[in-house]
């Protein structure tokens, strides 16, 4: 291999004897992996060119449907009175006071609009925290396994180390946690909690939160509490509230970085429009790296959010009620229709809009979970994903997502289970 381009040290591009190029960036980029869901929207667009009937998808937890017309009725308002400029790099004010009301109010802890950081959606509040938190080389963040895979995108690209502990319906392994948060693989800087949780759709009770804080707070630890699904909660646990936040437990506030957003609740996807909540001097650092990042949010997307947290506040939230009726649903239609295949489980999620099956059975026969996936795909013609998307703590199972309409809903379960069933007889 012969250096094409490039002075010291490794070459940004090198050029094989077949004169191929290769390009080289530094470890964590290189390191980077489409997420999942992207991935397999793309193989089903392919399977979807080829002749049969249409792919039903249920890989991607994108709300199917409208943005309620108040808000985009704000943001059309904004963008005729000019809200086209350059904003504030942490947010306009009236959006840091309403999220800051908005938190005070569901959390149950007092927020001020100092601590409010706003972003093109959820996950700059994540990376952006890690890149001030993560303070040398080697430093421990913790991961749920399974968990979204970007935790541990941005926990490598702020310089830190992923160490994957396995959470379950009561959260995380406590005991492990503790070890690693003790030291035992690095300096642990930082725990990430993902409730309601994606890719299972679980909601961590009170005591499996205060769990959490205590190990945090041994290990002077922040958490970085991921509380994007916290509008999508639809039952509680006999005798206590349906949803606890980390902010909200005692010793919490000072250690912890809340991060929300309004895709999932607000059916705002595409508007990329979130915050992070923590203390004010963290604040200020995530703001200097919004200013020599992304520079500032849309302006009259931020005006958007303005309408959905005030007319939250109003009582203007029909629509939404509306969408967790359907939610509901639709998810206890999914959990029936799988527990009805042989070989196959699902718990009932208390949140977000995903069913986590296990398909373990299978596994006698040989299949993989990503085989099962990509089977589902190539003769069902139903996407999902495997749940080592999410961790080696996957394998053994599928995420189905519910956001689809409910006769899409029925048909991908019947689909998956023509195929199962098919595997089954054949083993």
């Amino acid at each position: 291999m012969n250096v094409a381009e490039g002075g010291g040290g490794a070459p940004p591009v090198t050029m094989t004897r077949s004169g191929v190029k290769v390009h080289h960036f530094s470890p964590a980029v290189e390191a980077l992996e489409n997420e999942g869901a992207y991935a397999m929207m793309a193989r089903a667009a392919d399977i979807a060119k080829s002749s049969g009937p249409p792919v039903v998808h249920l890989e991607i937890g994108q709300p199917s449907y409208p943005t309620p017309s108040h808000i985009t009725a704000a943001a059309v308002a904004a963008l005729s009175a000019g809200a086209t400029k350059y904003s504030p790099p942490a947010g306009i004010p009236a959006l840091r006071a309403a999220i800051a009301a908005h938190v005070s109010s569901t959390r149950g802890v007092d927020v001020h609009p100092e601590q409010v950081v706003v972003g093109p959606g959820a996950k700059p509040g994540l990376l952006l925290a890690l890149l001030a938190l993560v303070r040398a080389p080697g430093d421990v963040v913790i991961i749920p396994d399974p968990g979204f895979p970007s935790y541990a995108a941005a926990v490598s690209l702020a310089g830190g180390v992923p160490v994957r502990v396995p959470v379950g319906p009561a959260g995380y392994d406590i005991p492990a946690l503790r070890r690693i948060a003790r030291g035992e693989a690095g300096r642990c800087v930082a725990i990430i909690v993902n409730s309601p949780g994606n890719p299972t759709g679980c909601v961590l009770g009170r005591a499996a939160c205060e769990a959490v804080a205590a190990v945090a707070i041994e290990a002077d630890a922040f958490v970085l509490s991921d509380e994007i699904y916290s509008g999508l909660v639809y039952d509680g646990q006999s005798g206590e509230a349906p949803y606890t936040s980390m902010l909200s437990l005692p010793d919490m506030a000072a250690r912890t970085v809340l991060v929300d957003g309004f895709s999932k609740t607000f059916a705002m996807t595409g508007w990329r429009l979130g915050y992070a909540v923590c203390p004010p001097y963290l604040a200020d650092r995530m703001a200097l790296l919004l200013v020599h990042s992304v520079g500032c949010t849309a302006t009259f997307v931020q005006h958007a959010g303005v309408a959905a947290l005030v007319g939250l506040a109003n009582g203007e939230d029909a629509a939404l009620r509306g969408m967790r009726i359907d939610y509901r649903r639709r998810r206890d239609a999914m959990v029936a229709g799988l527990n009805a295949i042989e070989g196959v489980s699902a718990d009932v999620p208390g949140g977000a809009f995903y069913v986590w099956a296990d398909v373990s059975a299978f596994s006698e026969w040989g299949y993989t979970a990503a085989e099962l996936a990509s089977m589902l795909l190539e003769e069902g013609r139903v996407a999902v994903l495997p749940g080592t998307d999410f961790g080696p703590g996957g394998e053994g199972y599928l995420r189905l997502s519910y956001v689809g309409e409910d006769d899409e809903v029925i048909e991908g379960v019947a689909r998956i289970k023509t195929v199962l069933d098919r595997l089954r007889g054949a083993g």
